[in-house]
């Protein structure tokens, strides 16, 4: 069970109870946030939901969870469900979490984490004629779109032939204005020259409210360049991928105890996206896609065997994941507008 599964089947469970009288809400949340547990907390995953619900319900929080509890715990899954502090609820998944969520990721490829929660929502973008503001908006609206909304995307005019040509902006951008302003600090030089990714990344990493630095840096093929970093963990994700095969043994999602900061990094994609799209904000994604390949690097030294040594079932395990960090990082970079080469 995804993270983004599990906040569905909390929501359900909330409907399931006001369905039942058993709780008396009349404006229900449209999601609810699942996160990693906090200090005194326990399991796999925690949420608030019992708080935001306790006052609308004229409840306790500690008995709105507790009803909760009740319901969650019949779910195919959930192993365990703890209410701690003044109303969180914990939940443990059934064991092997960490290989349903590499199969999950292989099972859904660079679509991970995409979702239908904004169906039916059309926002109506709005950029200055700037290339920053520009190439936001396109990456904002792919990111939308894989939450399930139609973005339409408006400028004061057409954008400029070579923002189309190299930075892949779309050329039929409204010509008009919309109702959702994108105001991100206007790059402060061309970045045309530095490339289609270069650019996308040097106007996309920083936060909006951030100058960006259009230089050289982001070229250079060492560490100290975060786009580095993420296209050459992918790459190397793709080459255990060949490598193995090779060596006739595929990949088999299983245990790999000793990697938590990347299982949860690749847990927290999916929310990634959903707070990408509702803040407007891809410098989001991108820091994120940094995380998952600082993550990997560790990793990747131990995926293939080593001499005379035969793929054992760890092997087998720890290419799924490997496998599995590399489709985020190309789904991710894809959504970033930015290519993901197989070789770099």
């Amino acid at each position: 069970m995804t993270p983004v599964e599990l906040s569905r089947t909390v929501l359900h469970a909330v409907r399931r109870a006001v369905d039942a009288g058993e709780l008396a809400v009349a404006v229900l949340p449209e999601r609810v946030v699942v996160a990693p547990p906090g200090p005194g907390g326990c399991g796999d995953y925690a949420t608030n939901v019992a708080l935001q619900l306790a006052r609308p319900a004229g409840q306790p929080a500690p008995a709105v969870a507790e009803l909760l509890r009740t319901r969650l715990l019949r779910t195919d899954g959930i192993s365990d469900v703890v209410v701690t502090g003044p109303g969180f609820l914990n939940i443990s998944l059934d064991g092997d979490a960490d290989g349903r969520l590499v199969r999950d990721i292989l099972r859904a490829g660079p679509g991970y984490g995409h979702t239908d929660d904004l169906a039916g929502q059309a926002p109506e973008l709005h950029a200055a004629p700037e290339v920053r503001a520009v190439v936001l908006m396109d990456s904002v609206a792919r990111v939308l779109r894989s939450q399930g909304a139609r973005p339409r995307m408006h400028c004061a005019r057409p954008p400029e032939d070579a923002w189309v040509r190299m930075l892949g902006v779309p050329g039929d951008i409204t010509v008009g204005a919309g109702t959702d302003p994108l105001r991100p600090v206007p790059a402060p030089a061309d970045p045309t020259p530095l490339g289609r990714d270069a650019a996308r990344w040097a106007l996309l990493h920083p936060a909006p409210h951030d100058r960006p630095r259009i230089g050289d840096e982001h070229l250079v093929q060492r560490e100290s360049n975060p786009l580095f970093r993420v296209r050459y963990a992918h790459a190397r994700s793709r080459a255990v991928v060949r490598n193995a095969a090779d060596l006739e043994f595929g990949a088999q999602p299983g245990d790999v105890a000793d990697q938590p900061a990347l299982h949860q990094a690749l847990a927290d994609h999916p929310r990634v996206l959903a707070a990408t799209a509702a803040h407007r904000a891809p410098d989001r994604l991108a820091r994120h896609l940094v995380a998952v390949a600082d993550a990997l690097a560790p990793l990747l030294t131990s995926v293939l065997p080593l001499g005379d040594e035969k793929p054992s079932a760890a092997h087998r395990a720890r290419l799924a994941l490997a496998e599995a960090a590399g489709t985020v990082l190309a789904g991710g970079l894809t959504l970033l507008g930015i290519d993901a080469p197989d070789h770099l």
